[in-house]
Formats: structure tokens, sequence, C-alpha cells
């Protein structure tokens, strides 16, 4: 008889939960796998010293001020899209910024290209490629959000219109200052792009301090401005923002931490690249090359 009863509360037992109210009909092991981290690969092919240097920069000197370079820009923007992502309205703003000064430079560089190839097809009977590198530099790419990916672009089209430049100076088509001034102006849209998030300042605020007009909130607008009123509603976000994370007060400090690590970025010399840990939700890129690796940290 206690047999029979154990059997039938062993029967009587209800069926195991399924993760993410999965259909009955699958099985507990089904349902509860999970993929992993998704990993990607991204290389930047680099023809020109004019472009290779702002991908690294430049150090601040007594004689030189400092250049942000595009390893850089990926480090600022990882500070200012996490800090989007906790609700700070300041961080959004620059992405918007950001994000416009980032696509302006690609209009106006590609209105150069266009320039560029009108000219080198000008010429009747002669048929000109533009010259290449016989051995470009490749610069793996590891960012955790788009904005690095966004400053990569950018740069690679100024390589190509830098090669586009060369190539006229070179055949005789485009004279010497026309062209160093040319060369001039695509870089100066591009290191504009890369300084914007220096002005960012990390004041660890959201958008209820904002409201509240409390400590934190006032040393926000004293360091960076008043804020747009639709940028404060969130009505009006950078077309790339991250989601934003609502987090409970009692984590509220603990949360806002912002990414630490001694580099502000690396750039790897004959070696490989493992992707930094990334936070749930990011597609992180692995990349592995034989020359630079610029990423975020």
């Amino acid at each position: 008889m206690a047999q029979m009863t154990m059997a039938d509360n062993a029967d009587e037992q209800p069926p195991r939960e399924l993760p993410d109210n999965a259909d009955p009909a699958v099985d507990y092991k089904t349902a509860a796998d999970r993929p992993g981290t998704l990993r990607g690969d991204a290389c930047l092919v680099i023809q020109t010293r004019q472009a290779q240097r702002l991908v690294y920069g430049r150090r601040q000197s007594r004689e030189h001020p400092g250049i942000i370079g595009l390893v850089r820009f990926g480090m600022l923007m990882k500070r200012i899209w996490v800090s989007a992502m906790l609700d700070d309205p300041y961080a959004d703003w620059f992405l918007l910024q950001i994000h416009e000064a980032l696509e302006t430079g690609r209009s106006e560089i590609q209105k150069m290209r266009t320039e560029m190839d009108e000219l080198l097809r000008s010429t009747r009977g002669v048929e000109i490629a533009i010259a290449h590198s016989l051995k470009p530099a490749r610069v793996p790419l590891q960012f955790a959000n788009p904005y690095g990916y966004m400053g990569a672009y950018l740069v690679g089209d100024y390589d190509e219109l830098v090669c586009a430049i060369l190539t006229a100076r070179h055949v005789g088509l485009l004279a010497r200052d026309p062209a160093e001034q040319m060369l001039h102006r695509g870089g100066r849209l591009i290191r504009r792009a890369f300084l914007l998030p220096t002005q960012w300042k990390h004041c660890a605020v959201d958008r209820n301090d904002v409201r509240q007009d409390n400590q934190r909130a006032q040393a926000a607008r004293t360091a960076m401005g008043e804020l747009p009123q639709e940028v404060l509603d969130g009505t009006r976000r950078a077309r790339h923002a991250p989601e934003i994370r609502t987090i409970s007060p009692g984590a509220k400090l603990d949360s806002r931490r912002l990414p630490e690590g001694g580099a502000p970025g690396t750039a790897r010399i004959n070696q490989s690249t493992t992707a930094a840990p990334t936070s749930k939700g990011f597609l992180s890129a692995r990349a592995t090359g034989d020359t630079q690796a610029a990423h975020d940290e």
C-alpha cells in the first residue's frame, strides 16, 4: 500500500516549468540552452600614412597639441554609451552631436571624392587608375558599440580620398597647394568629430536628477550647459543610442561606475587580440591580425 501511495504522489507532481514560457511540447534542455556571445571579424585596411595617423592619434607635447585618434575615440565613446544606457541625458545629447559630426564628415569627404573621380576621368585617351598601397596596413577592429565602427568608416573614406588626391597630384591634374588644402580639410573633419567626446563630462546624473535639479544635475549643467528639452524628455535620441536600462535605487551608485582600465585604448603590433567582456545585448567583434588592433577597453 505504501509503495502505491508513493507512486501516486510521483505521478501527481507538476511538470517542470520551462524557461521563457516555452511550449510544454519542448523538453527542458532544448528550452534552457542558450547560445553564446556573438562574435564577428572587422578589419580596417589602411593605404596611406595620412589615414594611419588618424587611427593612433598623437600624444600631447610642449611643441604640439594632442590629436584624438580612432583608438582613443572608441574608448571615449564606450564611456558615453554606457552612461546613455544608464539614462544620462547628457550622454544622449553627446551621442546626437557625435552622430551628426560623423555623418557630416562622411558626406563632405564623399563629395570631395566625387570631385576627384570626375577630375581623374576628365582626361581623354588616358585611363588613370587610382594608386594603392602594395602592402596596406590592416587594423583589426574591436569595439563594444556602433560608434567606434562609424569612426572607422570615416577613416576608411578619408583613406580612399587621400589615394585619389595623391594620384591626381602625381599625374599633374591637381596642383600641390589645392591638394594639401583638400587633405587638410578632410583630416580636420575627422579630428573635429573625434574631439567631441572629450567635451562630455561624467557627472553620474540621470533624467530624474535633472528634473529634480539636484546637486548632480547642477554640476552637469555647469560643466556641459543646458539640455534641449526634447533630449531631456527622451523623445529625441541618436539613431544608434542604446536601450535605457532601469536600475534599482539601491544599486544606483554601483551601477553607475564606468568601465575602468589602464589604457584608453590599444594599438598592438604583431599579436592577436581577444574580445573584452561586453554587456549583454552588445555585438562584440573579435579580431586578430599581424599589424595593429584598435579597440576599446
